[in-house]
């Protein structure tokens, strides 16, 4: 339809597909080819497809256009989105179409502006439903239609006294169920699930998640209604935290970025700090390896040097399915601070029984080495070393994953850095100390 110049074509598209549907398909195209294919719709319409394009192609599309245009399109925008695309563009280009926003639009972006990003008050939109108290559900409804359009959501409607303070809420059902002389007091829900302007995003996350709310009402400090948090900017926090822990988890550090649009550099900074930090901690394995090699008989350390992987890795391994369970019960509210003690305990229980249930597999597993492999060594002996060896690495690698996170925590630091590689590591070092330690008290 472009390259044929169809007018009537891409302006049916536009008004008949979803908009998400239409950024999908346009995002593989260049910036002026996307601009031209808009130009037949309305802004509109135009704003609503805007929304749906990834952060760094909106950039580059508002580079692409007019200055008078985007503030046009900006105005258009939900309250929210427009700060975020503002925060992201280069600060001469945002200020410059700033200007051309309209007066009101301006005030508005400047109150959103102060919040910090990752606050209730930074992901919020004041765009709303609200009512008097003192109204019937018959002037309820007539006002309703009148905010409606600028409003993004009118499922929930929230009540306010003179001063704007938040005294209740009524959603749109009861509105049209109820009688229209009811007065609005006698159906609202005065118990009204709320956050704070300056509480953590995944704060509001979660209490969207745990009262399945579709919005949640943000107040200030003197209990004034300033904006709300709708759904659907939630499941965006929602999956930006999890792919931060994530990555966390993994040892690779936070890339900003869809994986193959991430820049090259900047994913092998960030992945190569990490390695090279792992790697040098490694050197302690290293080094507490070469202290027994001179303490341990030469056909001894031959024979434990097969069972060292072995060994190791179920330590690793423990630490890792410990620290994953704990820091994903940390980021859930599943799990707080003060449960520490109840953690260690059912920690305790679990480490003394995986270890047991891995150091059986483990003594059968030597006891089944053939001969030719022990070099004289006995076998009952050697059996029981390695199993005492595998409970004791298991135990120790469960308590060490299950404590970082929440010592990370109790500190302030982020519990997902306590990552799975940086635990399989500690236990390593500490792993190799425990298993000769044991195998030179059993077989010495």
């Amino acid at each position: 339809m472009l390259r044929q110049n169809d007018a009537d074509g891409m302006k049916s598209s536009l008004e008949s597909l979803h908009p998400a549907t239409i950024a999908e398909t346009l995002e593989e195209w260049s910036v002026d080819e996307i601009w031209k294919f808009l130009s037949h719709t309305d802004i509109r319409t135009q704003a609503e497809i805007f929304a749906y394009f990834p952060d760094d192609l909106q950039v580059a599309l508002v580079e692409g256009a007019g200055r008078q245009h985007m503030a046009h399109l900006i105005e258009q925008m939900s309250h929210d989105d427009r700060v975020d695309l503002l925060q992201r563009l280069p600060p001469r280009v945002g200020e410059a179409i700033l200007r051309l926003v309209d007066e009101a639009d301006r005030r508005d972006i400047a109150a959103l502006y102060r919040y910090g990003e990752n606050t209730a008050g930074g992901i919020m939109t004041t765009e709303y439903a609200w009512l008097p108290e003192n109204l019937t559900v018959g002037e309820a409804l007539d006002r309703l239609r009148l905010q409606a359009p600028d409003s993004e959501i009118i499922n929930y409607v929230y009540i306010l006294d003179d001063q704007r303070r938040l005294r209740g809420v009524v959603s749109l059902r009861n509105l049209i169920l109820a009688r229209r002389d009811v007065p609005v007091r006698d159906i609202m829900e005065t118990n009204v699930v709320s956050v704070h302007v300056g509480d953590d995003r995944e704060i509001v996350a979660r209490k969207i998640a745990d009262y399945d709310l579709l919005a949640i009402p943000v107040v200030n400090d003197e209990g004034r209604l300033v904006g709300i948090v709708t759904h659907d900017d939630v499941i965006d926090v929602i999956v930006e935290e999890a792919t931060e822990d994530v990555h966390r988890l993994g040892a690779v550090g936070h890339i900003e970025d869809e994986y193959l649009n991430a820049p090259f550099t900047s994913v092998w900074r960030t992945r190569a700090f990490w390695l090279a930090c792992l790697f040098f901690a490694q050197l302690l394995t290293f080094g507490t390896m070469a202290i027994y090699q001179s303490v341990v008989p030469e056909p001894l350390m031959v024979v434990l040097a097969l069972f060292i992987p072995m060994c190791i890795s179920v330590g690793g391994n423990s630490g890792s399915q410990a620290v994953t369970l704990i820091t994903r019960a940390l980021a859930l509210g599943e799990v707080e601070l003060k449960d520490w003690f109840r953690v260690l305990w059912h920690e305790v229980k679990m480490g003394l029984a995986l270890g047991l249930t891995v150091g059986a597999i483990g003594f059968v597993f030597a006891y089944l080495t053939p001969a030719s492999v022990l070099h004289g060594i006995p076998r009952f002996e050697l059996s029981i070393s390695i199993a005492c060896a595998v409970m004791f690495i298991c135990f120790w690698g469960t308590m060490i994953g299950a404590m970082l996170p929440l010592g990370f925590k109790l500190v302030g630091i982020d519990p997902a850095i306590a990552s799975s590689p940086a635990v399989a590591t500690l236990v390593d070092f500490t792993g190799v100390i425990i298993f000769f330690s044991i195998a030179v008290v059993i077989l010495s």
